[in-house]
């Protein structure tokens, strides 16, 4: 029998880090989560759900960083309706930019929010302009694309943003048949040392309930309890709703599709027939790594997946020329006892994101000298990864002549040590720096420049022109009529 409703639709939030998207759906969902989130940026998909006009809508929230850029593919594509959160005392950033071509892709449509407004320093106009340029044409322009003004803050215009919202989900809802199997998009997938692993889902069609059989193409297993958004459990999920739940064997990946399946003999016929469907992947081949060149092994752990895949693509990104970076493992959880042992066979250092050491795995690392570093906020992370890389150089030696000279007398040597008579020829020279003893137009020796005196008073340098007592150290004597390059030696900052 058919059994058709209206399916509860989704809305992704999408824009530029710091744009105002959590604080925006903080007013709207009457929740603090903006202030909860480490560094006040989101790092995770938030979501939740709102009832407006006798409507629920469920709002999908999803990082700015352009590390996160997975999340917010995934967002896009199980939702109804994008928000386009534009910073207006910014205009159009990057992940802007990176948005636009994701709502593109997914055709979905579009509602520009042109938020802080309330700002003094606010450029609504540049804003709608540079956003003419990457094919958005708002309505007041002549375009299709509605914008609304608003003030996460103060909440200005976010009842008619809610009203614009309701309208268009009206004019693009779609009847849904619940009596089909049930199946869905993982947005997120977690790992709990006391829950297990944990999924976040977006139910797409039929019914889901507590105790039905569900399986991934990585994953399977039944389903003990579902939590929405304010952590409460419920039984049964419909089309459009998202869900936290539990009970499955394995951790699934994140942008997988889930189906319902009558009990666990099916659903693990599914799971080993896709498994043997897949088709068999090569291991890339790895960079052969000269032994002159540096590398920084990581062992990477992180609480979900979508931190996972944001700080693989973040690390990857980093530039390589001098450190190379391998990631040797990486997966959702705590650190455990066996990847202390690893860290300590090959090297490597322990990475964490928002994890913890198991209570076997702490006593270990007691009795070990393995770094380990562990991050709340993704910028800290990889501002880190810099700063380790950046030791692990040896700065190149810059080595710059500064002027030339010409020995007039020696008026004492003892051990390694001259202090000699030298007119400046050329350029200058400098206390610390060093020199180069030419003897008929040989190299026959350099030394270090200990002191300069000149009217037998300490000087830091002297210039062309002036005649200047030093105070020499080195393996080669200085005599009479020597020519004397002068050189500093610097090492190459690393930027």
């Amino acid at each position: 029998m058919t059994t058709k409703i209206k399916k509860q639709s989704i809305v992704v939030v999408v824009g530029h880090v710091d744009a105002g998207k959590t604080t925006l759906l903080d007013y709207i969902k009457k929740t603090n989560i903006a202030q909860k989130e480490k560094g006040e940026i989101t790092q995770h998909i938030n979501f939740g759900e709102v009832e407006f006009e006798g409507k629920k809508i469920t709002f999908l929230d999803t990082p700015g960083h352009e590390a996160f850029l997975r999340i917010r593919e995934r967002g896009s594509r199980v939702a109804d309706l994008a928000l386009l959160v534009v910073d207006t005392t910014k205009g159009v950033q990057d992940q802007t930019k990176e948005a636009i071509k994701i709502i593109k892709k997914t055709k979905i449509p579009l509602i520009v929010v042109l938020n802080k407004v309330d700002r003094v320093d606010a450029q609504i106009e540049k804003a709608e302009r540079e956003l003419e340029k990457e094919g958005i044409l708002l309505e007041k322009f002549g375009g299709k694309i509605p914008a609304v003004e608003t003030s996460a803050k103060t909440g200005q215009g976010v009842k008619d943003l809610l009203e614009l919202i309701s309208l268009i989900l009206e004019m693009e809802s779609k009847e849904i048949d619940i009596s089909k199997r049930a199946e869905g998009i993982v947005l997120e997938s977690y790992f709990d040392t006391k829950k297990g692993n944990l999924a976040l889902l977006a139910l797409l069609e039929g019914t889901l309930t507590k105790g039905d059989f569900i399986a991934t193409v990585s994953s399977l297993g039944k389903v003990k309890k579902m939590l929405d958004s304010q952590q409460r459990e419920i039984k049964k999920a419909l089309p459009g709703q998202v869900f936290l739940v539990f009970g499955l064997e394995k951790a699934a990946k994140a942008g997988e599709s889930f189906f319902q399946f009558k009990d666990k003999n099916e659903a693990d016929d599914f799971f080993q027939k896709e498994k043997i469907a897949l088709p068999e992947i090569i291991p890339a081949k790895k960079k052969e790594i000269s032994e002159k060149e540096k590398t920084l092994n990581i062992i990477l752990k992180a609480d979900c997946m979508g931190s996972l895949e944001a700080i693989d693509l973040l690390l990857n990104s980093l530039p390589q020329k001098e450190i190379k970076l391998s990631i040797i493992k990486k997966e959702i959880g705590d650190f455990k006892e066996t990847d202390i042992k690893e860290a300590k066979e090959k090297n490597a250092i322990l990475l964490g994101f928002r994890v913890f050491f198991t209570p076997s795995a702490k006593a270990v690392l007691k009795n070990e000298k393995i770094k380990f570093y562990n991050f709340e906020v993704i910028y800290n992370l990889q501002e880190e990864i810099k700063k380790i890389m950046a030791k692990m150089v040896e700065p190149e030696l810059i080595i710059s002549q500064t002027g030339k000279g010409k020995v007039l007398i020696v008026f004492m040597s003892k051990g390694k040590r001259q202090v000699v008579g030298v007119r400046i020829l050329e350029g200058e020279i400098e206390k610390g720096s060093f020199l180069e003893i030419w003897r008929q137009e040989k190299k026959t020796g350099e030394g270090k420049i200990i002191n300069l005196q000149k009217e037998k008073k300490d000087v830091l340098k002297a210039t062309k022109g002036e005649n200047v007592g030093i105070l020499y150290e080195g393996e080669v004597k200085i005599q009479e009529n020597d020519e004397l390059i002068f050189f500093k030696k610097e090492k190459k900052k690393n930027i």
